[in-house]
């Protein structure tokens, strides 16, 4: 009987696999790191290829770990970033990198070269952009498109296809070309809710009215659950799985984290919960059965996850990034590994307790230090830091790091209180991802934000929300609802120091204010 379920996540650094029981229990996991260069500013770039490998690599070590048969696995699913996959018309690798090397093919989510193209986009005013919070991210798909065409006229000749990272995904395990519903809609503009889903008027407005054939994209999306069809013998082959097992449409990763850890609400009241998906950057997920506006969040888009919900996201550019970036800039420093973010953290509750309340009172700090996804969606943003000393002490890094991790939970609650001005009703936030690593984050969350905090009892819930479109394209559950509730592992509740309110009340008034002052600053 196949009951198994493999789920593949690809990250900024790394391709994990984990399997997976019908219960939602997570039998195994294996990572394998993934290359990416940075060869200009703002620029980078993944070899798809590599990428693959490391797919492969990570599906065979957790299939032999968790001692599971290629023949009771059902289905396999793929998430990834959002990052642009450029192929030839046979299939082989077309570069995107000023390189030259065809290896380098893939334009990463986090790149930013194409800032000149979203803004021309958003100065465009079309109405597709009202399905994308009426403005163009660098991040989507559309402006570096509009990139490639431009600067890199031969490889645009050569491209026979252009995919989401996760449909690459799937067109390896399957050959098919089919796209997700779930990535179409997100980052490429696909209007899923209308007949025809292309706005052809959009794509030459863009100078891009060849695209729909160069990239071969099709016209009609498979819905996030469904089945891209079954493994190819060379895929099942390379993953150490058979040509039995179903293919899940792919899935954006931090709606697939949205997913999992939403898992236990989507039979019910959905609408009162946000996910967020909290590590190198993070976003904040909302379902509704009713179509409300997104201006300054990305979205809203049509059954971009669950069959007959719009989904809005607000995203944070840099969070656990920016803590790097203040542990790696900072003189007392360095490498911001595990070890060393633990011995700050560790210094952090010792100085709070000896402290109290005035423990780094007078630094403040705006985290746009990757511009502003969310809520002013403003890519053009810089961070700001106000209260700097020449102390240059191990404690004066612990003191900068407490405030920047303020700030990104002031930031969050940013981007709640505008989908509350929009008409979300938000009463529980369900954290996932690296954060949940993170006392002090966690701690903040909670008390920033002033919502019900939980945090779902799964090692990996980006991994689990895979698991459950691969749970309803190989039909061991009947849908992404009945697969959310038989695999959702529940929750821990997070306690709220209610005496902690006022002072971050106090904080977030500075935080608006900064913002405002930034604004002044640069209209001078």
């Amino acid at each position: 009987m196949r009951h198994n379920l493999v789920a593949v996540d690809v990250g900024t650094g790394s391709a994990r696999a984990g399997i997976f029981d019908p219960a939602g229990r997570l039998l195994a996991r294996a990572t394998n790191p993934i290359v990416m260069i940075r060869p200009l500013e703002n620029h980078a770039e993944h070899d798809s290829t590599d990428i693959w490998d490391a797919v492969c690599k990570a599906v065979r070590t957790a299939l032999v770990d968790a001692e599971v048969s290629a023949e009771s696995v059902a289905a396999i699913g793929f998430d990834a970033t959002c990052s642009l996959v450029i192929r030839g018309r046979d299939g082989q690798p077309v570069s995107v990198s000023t390189t030259g090397e065809d290896r380098f093919d893939t334009i990463v989510w986090l790149d930013h070269r194409a800032i000149a193209e979203a803004d021309f986009l958003t100065d465009s005013r079309h109405r597709v952009l009202d399905f994308a919070g009426k403005s163009m991210s660098p991040e989507m798909q559309m402006p570096k498109l509009m990139w490639l065409k431009k600067h890199m006229p031969e490889s645009w000749s050569r491209m026979g296809y252009a995919f989401d990272l996760a449909d690459f995904l799937t067109w390896k395990a399957t050959g098919s070309a089919q796209r997700s519903n779930c990535t179409l809609t997100a980052k490429w503009n696909f209007l899923a809710q209308e007949k025809t889903g292309w706005q052809t008027d959009y794509l030459a407005m863009a100078g891009l009215s060849d695209l729909v054939e160069r990239a071969g994209l099709p016209e009609l999306t498979v819905q996030p659950g469904g089945s891209m069809g079954t493994l190819t013998p060379d895929a099942a082959a390379e993953l150490g799985l058979d040509c039995q097992c179903h293919v899940a449409a792919g899935m954006i990763d931090a709606y697939a984290g949205a997913l999992g850890a939403l898992g236990g609400s989507l039979q019910s009241d959905v609408g009162r919960h946000v996910a967020l998906i909290a590590g190198t950057s993070s976003c904040l997920v909302a379902l509704s059965e009713e179509q409300m506006p997104g201006q300054s969040l990305w979205g809203p888009y049509w059954q971009a996850v669950l069959p007959d919900h719009w989904l809005v996201e607000g995203g944070q550019s840099a969070t656990g990034a920016l803590l790097d970036h203040i542990v790696r800039m900072h003189a007392a420093g360095g490498e911001p590994n595990p070890q060393l973010h633990g011995r700050i953290v560790s210094r952090v509750m010792e100085l709070r307790a000896r402290e109290g309340d005035t423990f780094a009172d007078r630094l403040h700090v705006l985290p746009d230090f990757h511009g502003n996804r969310s809520p002013l969606a403003d890519p053009h943003a810089v961070g700001v830091i106000s209260g700097l000393t020449l102390d240059t002490s191990f404690d004066n890094l612990c003191r900068l790091y407490w405030r920047t991790a303020v700030a990104i939970a002031l930031g969050a609650r940013h981007v709640l209180d505008t989908m509350e001005g929009f008409g979300y009703v938000i009463e529980t936030l369900h954290v996932t991802g690296g954060h949940v690593k993170n006392p002090l984050l966690i701690e903040l969350y909670a008390d920033v934000t002033g919502k019900r905090i939980v945090v779902p009892k799964t090692a990996d819930a980006v991994l689990l929300g895979t698991a459950m479109t691969a749970a309803s394209a190989g039909h061991v559950y009947d849908g992404l609802a009945a697969a959310g509730a038989a695999m959702y592992p529940g929750g821990d509740e997070v306690p709220v120091s209610a005496s902690a309110a006022k002072g971050y009340d106090r904080d977030y008034r500075r935080f608006l204010a900064m913002h405002r002052h930034r604004q002044e600053l640069e209209s001078l």
